[in-house]
C-alpha cells in the first residue's frame, strides 16, 4: 500500500467488512499504521482484514489479510476400538478419523506400543489426505494393536486414537486377487501456480501390486518430478501451466491389473501486466488509464476513488480495466485504485490524479535574456508557458505583434521559428500567453552574429616517437561570442588534467584571432591516429581533423623457432613484430648460452638479413653447447625490442677443435715432470667425455709418452720415474678429445724436470743494524756447484721458542746483501741465510743475532724562528734531547718541498740552523726532523712559504714563531729591529695580507 505527496494524515481498519472501533477496544491498537492484537481471540479476531489509508488528496485500500487459529482436539472416544478380523494374505484399511482441527496434519501409527512405529513399504502405506493406514497383504506379523498419530504442523501439537486390534480370522487363507486400489487422488485436482503437489495411489491386492504412473498424453515426466513411498506418492514441485493435464496412477499384480485416473488444473492469482501511474492533467481534458493482469481464471476488474467504487455512467466510462473520464473537473482529483481479482487472490494498483486549474506562468521556462544566432542560420524561440488549460500565445517584435512571413513560422505549440537571419532579426522578442484564468509574457534579446572561421587547421603528420608537437586550431570569431576549444583522440575526448603528462592546451587570444592549439609532448606509439580539434561557441559548432602517424623502432618479433641445427649452424625462423610506422629494414640475431654474459649478436647467413626475410642461419656455433636465440628488427627509427627467446636447443656433438694453451710447468720434488696447461672452456670442449692427452719425450728424442687425464677442470699433470735426471729438459704437448675421437694438440713447449735444492749454505754471513727498524744482512756468493742458485734467502726471529716471530726476505740473482725492514727497535734477532731454486730452498748458514738500534726520539723541533732577507730564508729551533731509551740526536734533517716541480730537497746539519735560498716564483713547504742512529724522529709542523710574500716584502723581515703568533715588519733594507715599531697604514695592510699568506701550521 502507498499513498503520496503529503503523507499519510488517517488510517482505518476493518474485519470483515465492519469498521474497528479502536476507541473502546483495549486488545486492539496502532503503531506507525500497523494493526497490533495481543491476547488473540479465536472467535472475536479470526476473519478478513483490511486497511483504509487517508491523507489530503485521498484514500486507497490496503490488499486484504486473513487471521485463522490452528487447532487440534482430541479424538472423542478414548475406549479401544472394536477389533478388525482379516485373514492372513487379505488387505486390510485402518481408519484413523481425525478430530476437528485447522491447519495442516501429517500422520503417523504405533505398533503396539510407542516408540515402534509402522514403516512403510510396498506392502504399508499411510495416507497422508485421510490418515488411514492401507496394508496391501496381511501377514501373521501384523497381527496387534495400531494406534493413530495426528500431528498440527502449525501449533505443533499431537493426539493418539485409541488402539485398533488387528486378528487374524481362522477360516483359512485369503487366496491371490488382482489389485484394488484403496488410495486415489480425486478426478479434479486444482492447483496453484508454484505449488507442491502430491498425488496418492495405493491398492489391496495378492500378491502385493507395483504401483506406476504416467501422463495420459504420453509426454514424460521432467526431471522435477519425484515418485516416493514405493511410488504410492507422486510429488510435482513448482507446478507451471505445462503441469496441467490428466495423471494415470496403474496398480499390477499378476492376477491383474487396475488404474485410476485424476486431472490437475492449474490456478493462479492475478498478476499485474500493466498499471497506471501518477497523473496530471488540465481541467477540461481526458483522462484515460488502463491496468492489466494475468491469472487463471481470468480476473475480473473494478476501479476504487478514494477507497469507494467507481461507477460507470456520463463522463466515466470503464471497460475491461481501462478508466476514462472526459471533460476532467477539479472534482475528480483524488487517489485512484485498479482492482484485479479471481477466486484465488485479489491484487490493487494505486495512482494520483491531480486536475490543474492555473493561469499561465513563465516561471519554470523563461526565454534567455540574451540569445545568440549566427548569420544565415535558423533560429527556434520556444513558447513554452505552464498553464492549466493551456494557454494560447502569440509573439512581439518590439511591440508590433509578429506575422507569418516566407522567413517566419508560428508553430501550433507556440515556437516561433526565422530561418535565414539577418543582422535586421536583431532585437527583442515577447512571447504572450492567456489563458480563461490570465495572462503572462516572457522577453529575450536577439543578437545576430557573423560566422567563424577556423583560420589555421592541423595537418596530417608524421612523426617519431619520443619527439614533441603543436597542433595548431585557429579561428576568428565575432567578439560577441563565446568560445571553448576541446580536443578529441580516436573519438574519445582528451581529459587534460588525467592525460598531463603528453597532452597540453596552449594558445591564447590575440586581435587577429584565437587558438586552442594541442601540444603533445614526449609522443608514444600508442598516440598515432585521429585528433579532432572542436571549436564551441554560442551559435554554432565546427570541427577540424588531422591525422597524426608515429613512426617508431619495430615491435618485437615473435615465435623464433630453430627449425634445424648442426654442430655449428642453426636454421632460425621467425614472425614479424609491428612496424610502427616504418618499414623493417632488417633484422640482428642474438645468442645467449650459460657460458656467455648476457646477449650476443652472431654471425648469419646471409650476412646481412633485410626486412623482408623471416629465415637465416646462424653460423660459428660451438659444437655441444645448448644456445638461445632472439631476432632484433631495426627500421630507419633505429632498433626495436628483442624477441622473446626460443626454446632452448643444444648443438651436435663434434671432434675437439681447440687445443690447450699456455702449455708449460717444471718445478716439483725430485724424479718429477710437472706439466701445466690452461684448461679448454667448457663451451670448446665440443661433447661429453671431454679429457687430456699429455705427451712429452726428452729433447733430442723422437718416441712420445702419452697420459690421458679425463677430467676437464684439471691443469697439472705430474709424471713421477726415478730415472728423470734433475732439471732435464723436456718436449712437452697437451691435446683434447672427447667421444667423437681426438683433436688438435698444443705447440711444444720445453719443460725442464725438478731440480734438487742447493747442497751448500751461504758462508761468511755478516749483520749490521742500521736503524731502530732495519738490519743489513751481507754473505759470501756460493762457488759453483751441481745445483742452479736462483737467488737467496734471509730468515729472521726473536727467540727459537717463539716461532711465530718468523720472517722471510727472498731475493733473486747473485746478489749478496739484503736489507731487513719493519722489524722492533732495541730488540735481538737471529738470522741465517740459505740459497733457493724452484726445488726450494738449500741448507741454512749458521745463526748469528743482531740488536736493532734504539728508537729516535719521537718528539719534533720546537720553537722554529725564521727570517727572510730577500730570497735567503734563514731557521733557527731549539735542539732535540734523546731520552736514556732513546737514540742520541747525530744530526738535523731539513726537507724543502717546492710545489712547482713537486719535488723534495733534503739538507743535513748538525747545527739548530740553517740558511736557504728560495726562489720568488714558487711555494714551499718545509719541515724539520731530529736524526738519530734509531733514524729520523719526529717532524715539525710544515711551514708554508708562498710567493706572493716575496712580492710584498722586498726589503722587509719576518720573525715568525710558532709558539706564539707575533708578526714584526721593519721599513728598510736589511733592517733588523726589536722593540715597538709605529706602522703606517699602507704598511699595516701589508702586515695583515702577509700574515694571511704565511703562517706556521
Amino acid at each position: 500500500m502507498r499513498l503520496k505527496l503529503m503523507g499519510i494524515l488517517l488510517v482505518l481498519w476493518s474485519l470483515n467488512g465492519t469498521l474497528i472501533d479502536l476507541g473502546n477496544d483495549y486488545r486492539r491498537h496502532m503503531s506507525g499504521g500497523s494493526l497490533i492484537i495481543s491476547n488473540l481471540d479465536k472467535d472475536q479476531d479470526t476473519g478478513v482484514y483490511q486497511c483504509t489509508a487517508f491523507n489530503t488528496w485521498g484514500a486507497i485500500l490496503s490488499r486484504r489479510a486473513s487471521l485463522q487459529f490452528a487447532y487440534l482436539d482430541n479424538f472423542k472416544s478414548q475406549t479401544v476400538r472394536s477389533a478388525v478380523n482379516v485373514r492372513e494374505g487379505q488387505g486390510v484399511v485402518l481408519l484413523c478419523g481425525p478430530p476437528a482441527h485447522s491447519g495442516e496434519l501429517t500422520f503417523a501409527w504405533i505398533f503396539n506400543e510407542y516408540p515402534y512405529f509402522v514403516q512403510q513399504d510396498s506392502r504399508r502405506f499411510i495416507s497422508q489426505e485421510t490418515g488411514s493406514l492401507y496394508i496391501a497383504k496381511v501377514e501373521s506379523s501384523d497381527v496387534g494393536n495400531y494406534t493413530c498419530v495426528v500431528n498440527n504442523t502449525v501449533t505443533r501439537e499431537k493426539v493418539l486414537s485409541s488402539p485398533t486390534p488387528l486378528v487374524l480370522r481362522s477360516d483359512g487363507v485369503m487366496g491371490e486377487y488382482e489389485p484394488k486400489i484403496e488410495v486415489h487422488f480425486p478426478d479434479s485436482v486444482p492447483a496453484a501456480k508454484e505449488s507442491v503437489v502430491k498425488l496418492e495411489c495405493f491398492a489391496l491386492g495378492n500378491p502385493v501390486p507395483e504401483i506406476s504412473w504416467r501422463r495420459t498424453s504420453g509426454i514424460p515426466f521432467p526431471s522435477k518430478v519425484k515418485m516416493k513411498n514405493s511410488n504410492a506418492v507422486l510429488e510435482i514441485p513448482n507446478l507451471q501451466q505445462e503441469d496441467a493435464g490428466t495423471y494415470e496412477c496403474m496398480a499390477e499384480n499378476r492376477r491383474g491389473k487396475n488404474a485410476a485416473r485424476g486431472r490437475i488444473s492449474f490456478h493462479a492469482k492475478p498478476h499485474w501486466l500493466q498499471t497506471m501511474t501518477d497523473t496530471a492533467l488540465s481541467i477540461e481534458e481526458n483522462l484515460f488509464w488502463e491496468c492489466k493482469a494475468t491469472g487463471k481464471p481470468k480476473p475480473s476488474y473494478s476501479w476504487l476513488k478514494n477507497g469507494d467504487q467507481v461507477v460507470a455512467e456520463g463522463r466515466v466510462q470503464i471497460e475491461n480495466g481501462a478508466l476514462s473520464i472526459a471533460a476532467l473537473n477539479l472534482s475528480d482529483s483524488g487517489m485512484y485504485q485498479c482492482v484485479a481479482e479471481n477466486k484465488h487472490g485479489i491484487i490493487y494498483s494505486s495512482a494520483q490524479l491531480m486536475v490543474l486549474a492555473s493561469p499561465p506562468s513563465f516561471s519554470k521556462s523563461p526565454l534567455r535574456a540574451l540569445l545568440k544566432a549566427r548569420s544565415g542560420s535558423e533560429v527556434t524561440l520556444e513558447c513554452k508557458p505552464q498553464a492549466s488549460p493551456p494557454a494560447i500565445s502569440l509573439w512581439k517584435k518590439g511591440n508590433e505583434i509578429l506575422q507569418r512571413t516566407e522567413r517566419i513560422t508560428l508553430l501550433p505549440n507556440g515556437t516561433l521559428k526565422i530561418t535565414n537571419v539577418t543582422r535586421r532579426d536583431a532585437a527583442s522578442y515577447t512571447c504572450v500567453a492567456k489563458n480563461q484564468f490570465g495572462t503572462a509574457s516572457t522577453t529575450g534579446r536577439l543578437i545576430i552574429t557573423e560566422p567563424t572561421r577556423i583560420t589555421m587547421r592541423p595537418t596530417n603528420m608524421e612523426i617519431i616517437v619520443g619527439e614533441s608537437i603543436v597542433l595548431p586550431c585557429q579561428i576568428a570569431c565575432d567578439p560577441a561570442l563565446d568560445v571553448s576549444f576541446s580536443w578529441a583522440f580516436n573519438g574519445q575526448l582528451i581529459d587534460f588534467q588525467r592525460d598531463s603528462d603528453h597532452f597540453e592546451r596552449v594558445g591564447g587570444v590575440s586581435h587577429l584571432s584565437i587558438s586552442g592549439d594541442l601540444m603533445i609532448r614526449n609522443i608514444q606509439l600508442n598516440h598515432g591516429g585521429k585528433y579532432v580539434c572542436v571549436i564551441d561557441t554560442d551559435v554554432e559548432s565546427l570541427s577540424t581533423s588531422a591525422i597524426l602517424v608515429v613512426k617508431g623502432p619495430p615491435g618485437p618479433p615473435d615465435k623464433v623457432a630453430v627449425e634445424e641445427i648442426t654442430d655449428s649452424t642453426a636454421q632460425l625462423s621467425w614472425t614479424p613484430g609491428r612496424d610502427n610506422g616504418s618499414p623493417i629494414t632488417g633484422y640482428i640475431i642474438q645468442a645467449r648460452t650459460p657460458f656467455t654474459v648476457g646477449w650476443q649478436a652472431v654471425d648469419t647467413v646471409p650476412e646481412v638479413v633485410n626486412g623482408n626475410m623471416l629465415t637465416a642461419t646462424v653460423v660459428g656455433l660451438n659444437a655441444w653447447v645448448e644456445y638461445e636465440f632472439r631476432v632484433v628488427a631495426r627500421n630507419t627509427v633505429g632498433l626495436g625490442e628483442p624477441s622473446p627467446a626460443s626454446t632452448k636447443t643444444r648443438t651436435e656433438d663434434a671432434i675437439p677443435d681447440t687445443a690447450p694453451t699456455d702449455v708449460g710447468g717444471g718445478g716439483g720434488t725430485k724424479s718429477e715432470l710437472v706439466i701445466t696447461w690452461e684448461p679448454v672452456p667448457e663451451e670448446l670442449q665440443n661433447g661429453e667425455g671431454f679429457g687430456y692427452i699429455i705427451a712429452f719425450r726428452p729433447v733430442g728424442t723422437v718416441t712420445w709418452t702419452r697420459a690421458v687425464i679425463s677430467t676437464p677442470g684439471v691443469a697439472r699433470y705430474v709424471f713421477r720415474n726415478d730415472t728423470i735426471p734433475p732439471f732435464s729438459p723436456f718436449d712437452v704437448k697437451v691435446g683434447a678429445y672427447n667421444n667423437r675421437g681426438e683433436g688438435p694438440f698444443s705447440s711444444i713447449a720445453t719443460v725442464y724436470s725438478a731440480e734438487e735444492v742447493p747442497s751448500v749454505a751461504p758462508k761468511r754471513v755478516r749483520t749490521r743494524s742500521v736503524s731502530a727498524v732495519q738490519i743489513e744482512v751481507i754473505w759470501e756468493a756460493l762457488p759453483a756447484i751441481p745445483e742452479r742458485v736462483l737467488g737467496y734467502e734471509a730468515v729472521y726471529w726473536e727467540d727459537d721458542t717463539k716461532p711465530d716471530t718468523v720472517g722471510k726476505v727472498r731475493i733473486s740473482g747473485n746478489y749478496t746483501l739484503v736489507n731487513i725492514t719493519g722489524l722492533k727497535a732495541n730488540t735481538v734477532y737471529y738470522l741465517s741465510v740459505a740459497a733457493f731454486n724452484t726445488a726450494g730452498p738449500g741448507p741454512q748458514s749458521a745463526p748469528i743475532n743482531t740488536t736493532t738500534k734504539k728508537p729516535p726520539p719521537d718528539r719534533a723541533p720546537l720553537n722554529i724562528q725564521w727570517t727572510m732577507i730577500g730570497s735567503t730564508l734563514t731557521l733557527h729551533w731549539d735542539p732535540v734531547v734523546a731520552m736514556e731509551t732513546e737514540s742520541k740526536v747525530t744530526g738535523y734533517l731539513v726537507l724543502l718541498k717546492r710545489h712547482r716541480y713537486n719535488d723534495i730537497n733534503t739538507i743535513l746539519t748538525n747545527k739548530t740552523t740553517v740558511e736557504l735560498s728560495l726562489s720568488a716564483n714558487d711555494n714551499y713547504l718545509i719541515q724539520i726532523k731530529a736524526m738519530s742512529e734509531g733514524g729520523e724522529g719526529a717532524g715539525s709542523e710544515p711551514i708554508h712559504i708562498h710567493k706572493l710574500s716575496f712580492l710584498l716584502l722586498i726589503g722587509g723581515v719576518f720573525l715568525v714563531s710558532s709558539q706564539a703568533a707575533l708578526l714584526v715588519f721593519v721599513a728598510g733594507m736589511g733592517a733588523r729591529g726589536s722593540g715597538a715599531i709605529r706602522l703606517s697604514p699602507l704598511y699595516l695592510s701589508a702586515v695583515l695580507i702577509s700574515a694571511m699568506l704565511c703562517s706556521v701550521w
